[in-house]
């Protein structure tokens, strides 16, 4: 399967972002979020897509490995907006891996998959996506996501082949980017707004998706 260049006017025209820009190369899509974050003429939803980042942030002091082919990318928005209580908003990150797992579920049937909290994807028992929320003082959120997604661990750093995975390596075909991203930002909202509308009920979906209950 040839994957065709990432255009983001697809995203524009179906509304499902409000600005969108894609780089071949960055450094990290977070740090050009928070530079668009500085710019008053953004609009928001912002996304920012690269198809390689070079300096990708994980939590704390991690990094994030973003080989040819993966899918990362980052968008700036605001939770009050849609309504999210301002003590809700540190479960952004929860709602984002909701909504990957709602988006690869179809892609990953027999496959075990869900959260393997605080901000990562499994599947069969493998980091599939790693989220990173950093929240700006003026209380919107840079949402960073990096899922594997056509790239494959053979060209990956040995400490990253070991505990990672890629839908390519799973299921031995290539996705389209422009669908699944499409499926996940919407898939994205809707688990935001079930946050914003639901607390409790979103908490719940959580819990059910968490790898790691009973451990």
């Amino acid at each position: 399967m040839t994957v065709p260049p990432f255009d983001p006017s697809r995203l524009l025209a179906a509304g499902l972002v409000a600005q969108a820009e894609h780089h071949v190369t960055i450094g990290s899509t977070n740090d050009r979020a928070r530079e668009l974050a500085m710019d008053p003429s953004t609009r928001l939803p912002a996304l920012v897509v690269a198809d390689i980042q070079t300096a990708g942030r994980g939590r704390g002091e991690n990094r994030w490995w973003t080989g040819a082919g993966s899918l990362a990318f980052s968008l700036l928005f605001d939770p009050a907006a849609l309504g999210i209580a301002r003590q809700e908003s540190p479960r952004a990150s929860l709602s984002a891996a909701v909504a990957i797992v709602r988006s690869v579920a179809p892609l990953l049937e027999g496959y075990e998959l869900g959260l393997h909290w605080p901000n990562d994807v499994f599947a069969s028992g493998r980091k599939l996506a790693g989220i990173l929320v950093e929240a700006l003082p003026d209380g919107r959120h840079v949402l960073g996501i990096g899922l594997n997604t056509n790239n494959t661990l053979s060209s990956a750093p040995a400490e990253v082949r070991n505990v990672a995975v890629t839908l390519c390596d799973l299921t031995g075909r290539d996705v389209n980017h422009h669908e699944l991203l499409a499926v996940l930002l919407s898939e994205l909202w809707t688990a935001l707004e079930d946050l914003a509308a639901d607390p409790a009920a979103a908490g719940a979906e959580y819990d059910a998706l968490c790898l790691q209950r009973g451990a």
